[in-house]
């Protein structure tokens, strides 16, 4: 079923190959607007850096995971850097991952 959640589930998925966590968790991902009555899926999201070295594979690893796994015919995916990404943006769930968290 095509909902946000499932989107959210497959973000979790991907991740950037030179960090241990997940895309969702590290705060890439800033807006998810799912419209399953055009089998649409519009998102909004950054980088860690504007010059991350895995730019344009990170966007498409997330679009192709969505078409495969869903059947989606329209994946929109726009690369944004306003707001800038910022470690704050990271969930509890990756923090604790990077070992940022005192247990």
């Amino acid at each position: 079923m095509l909902t946000k959640d499932t989107i959210i589930d497959i973000a979790k998925q991907c991740f950037d190959p030179e960090i241990p966590v997940n895309i969702w968790d590290l705060g890439l991902i800033y807006d998810i607007d799912v419209k399953p009555e055009n089998n649409e899926v519009n998102i909004r999201m950054s980088l860690t850096s504007e010059h991350c070295p895995a730019a344009r594979m990170i966007p498409e690893m997330l679009k192709t995971k969505i078409t495969q796994t869903l059947g989606v015919k329209n994946v929109q995916i726009e690369v944004v850097f306003d707001p800038a990404w910022t470690p704050e943006r990271i969930t509890e769930e990756g923090k604790r991952k990077l070992g940022l968290l005192d247990e």
